[in-house]
């Protein structure tokens, strides 16, 4: 079996294979990815038994921003096996070709969001909350002067600008990229509008296809209430992705349960060498101190003065950190501590391994509960 990145002559397989195991659109993306000067034939890894494709993945260049810091990321979508040749490991053997290009194309971090459990074995961890996707139980009623049509390229600048603003209050952001608004408005599994009000656009958000049933509409963004009630009138969907306060009244009650991005951290020092300037925000105004982090086979020293993090100083391990003043901090846990809603005062409540230690201002401070807005390829 050759495990390796796909070439242009794979398409067709490739493109065959995502639609026998998922949906028609998703063959449509595969298609639009491979073929796309900005993405390409290097964004998927395949598994060749000679000259047939029997399993797939596609990695893609996304950039998360947390508390304005960009960190590039890698994404984890279309993964498909032929059904002849599941349980053999070509997917375990697919993830190992997307951390190589990963590291390569210099990720700090990567997500993914699908099969329940499959990607904890992979180093993933439940991290960041997907925002639920509710029945719509009452409809908005349109304010008179709005219109509604399809996106078209013309409106990326804009498109981008209204949602850049619906996520401005959220710790944790990602926005799709220009490529990534391009290959949305040209494939067949979703659809984008735009609401305009005397010809100028006031809001938009992305619907389901209406022959799949059951409408659903998110990424919902407005410049006001108007628009957006007018959005949710004129797509008129059976169910809504929650995101602005003004629905709320208007559908169903959240379910129990929970959805999450999965978050995989390939290089633990990297990432936080990378998030230096995060935490130096977050500690300024915190008096000078000496700041261990335990994460029981390794943990890390450094000294804040007031206005820089110091060097970090790595060692091994350190089973017992609170006893010299650290926190305790397991190494599979440090994702949701990053990136999720918790922070490590939420966290320690949950998880034993997981303690502030006997600086618990300053942990708390170092590490607070994040609020996320993500926007990916596929609607959640």
């Amino acid at each position: 079996m050759d495990i390796r990145t796909s070439r242009p002559e794979d398409l067709d397989q490739v493109e065959k294979l995502i639609v026998s195991r998922l949906d028609p659109s998703d063959g449509v993306d595969a298609r639009l990815l491979m073929t796309d000067p900005d993405a390409g034939c290097d964004w998927v890894g395949v598994a060749a038994d000679g000259d047939r494709i029997v399993s797939t993945l596609t990695l893609m260049d996304e950039t998360v921003t947390l508390a304005g810091l960009d960190i590039p990321a890698g994404q984890i979508e279309q993964v498909a096996t032929d059904a002849e040749y599941e349980g053999r490991g070509l997917v375990r053997q697919l993830m190992d070709w997307a951390n190589d290009r990963s590291a390569e194309r210099g990720h700090l971090l990567q997500f993914v969001m699908g099969v329940p459990y499959f990607y904890r074995q992979f180093g993933y961890a439940y991290s960041i909350p997907v925002k639920q996707t509710r029945k719509l139980v009452t409809t908005p009623q349109a304010v008179a002067g709005h219109t509604i049509r399809r996106a078209t390229d013309a409106d990326v600048p804009v498109l981008a600008r209204l949602q850049d603003d619906a996520q401005r209050g959220a710790d944790l952001r990602m926005g799709h990229t220009t490529p990534c608004w391009r290959w949305l408005l040209r494939r067949t599994g979703s659809v984008t509008w735009v609401v305009e009000r005397d010809g100028v656009p006031v809001a938009t958000g992305r619907s389901t296809p209406e022959e799949e049933g059951d409408v659903g509409l998110g990424e919902i963004a407005g410049v006001d209430d108007d628009a957006v009630r007018a959005l949710v009138a004129l797509v008129n969907p059976a169910q809504v992705g929650e995101r602005h306060p003004l629905l709320e009244a208007h559908l169903a009650d959240r379910a129990a349960d929970l959805d999450q991005y999965m978050v995989r951290i390939p290089d633990v020092p990297r990432l936080l060498e990378h998030l230096r300037p995060v935490f130096t925000q977050r500690l300024r105004g915190h008096e000078p101190t000496d700041v261990v982090l335990g994460f029981y086979r390794t943990h890390v020293r450094f000294h804040w003065d007031g206005e820089r993090v110091g060097p970090y100083e790595w060692g091994g391990t350190l089973l017992g950190p609170g006893s010299v003043g650290g926190a305790g901090i397991a190494p599979d846990l440090l994702a949701p501590l990053l990136f999720g809603p918790h922070g490590i005062d939420g966290l320690r409540r949950i998880f034993s391994d997981v303690y502030p230690g006997p600086k618990a201002e300053l942990m708390t401070r170092l590490f607070p509960p994040v609020t996320s807005d993500l926007l990916t390829f596929y609607l959640p």
